[in-house]
């Protein structure tokens, strides 16, 4: 019987290969970094990850800890164990960080928002003229422009207001 090919083949160490960062990388395959922070303090290695989460309160299969209840002709007592949580910390840092409201850091563009307030302070609401303007690189409809004006009032209400009671005060005094 033939033996198997490549086998017979002697075995040659590779001196290009990094062994730490191999045995780096074999560690990382292994076990994942848990990206919630409350959940890595409390995580203990030596046990499974369902039992971790049973400790922590928290649900490793949402069927399981949900099941949709069937219905039947007969019903019988069942008696429904409580699950102890050992620890109930990690539950309330959870509770606490998800009642935090979520701030949005979204904003718009220095460009955008000069090329804006340069449309509103030489044409008003002209949305034709500002169409036929020579700023408008982008070729933008009036109603394009209508709605970048929009966002820009939805996303900085305060100094729109500012700008279009300058604008009032400049017709006003001449």
């Amino acid at each position: 019987m033939p033996k198997a090919k490549g086998k017979n083949r002697r075995k040659k160490f590779d001196y290009k290969t990094n062994r730490k960062k191999l045995k780096r990388k074999m560690a990382k395959k292994a076990a994942p970094r848990i990206e919630c922070a409350q959940i890595r303090k409390a995580w203990n290695n030596r046990k499974s990850v369902a039992q971790n989460l049973a400790e922590m309160g928290l649900a490793s299969d949402p069927n399981r800890t949900l099941p949709i209840q069937k219905v039947k002709k007969m019903e019988v007592a069942s008696t429904v164990r409580e699950k102890v949580v050992i620890k109930p910390h990690v539950i309330n840092e959870l509770e606490a960080e998800a009642s935090l409201p979520e701030v949005t850091m979204s904003t718009l563009s220095n460009e955008f928002i000069d090329y804006v307030r340069y449309m509103i302070e030489t044409y008003k609401d002209n949305y034709k003229a500002m169409a036929r303007d020579d700023l408008n690189y982008y070729q933008d409809t009036p109603h394009q422009i209508k709605k970048k004006i929009e966002s820009y009032k939805r996303f900085y209400p305060s100094e729109y207001a500012a700008l279009n009671a300058a604008l009032q005060q400049k017709m006003e005094t001449s």
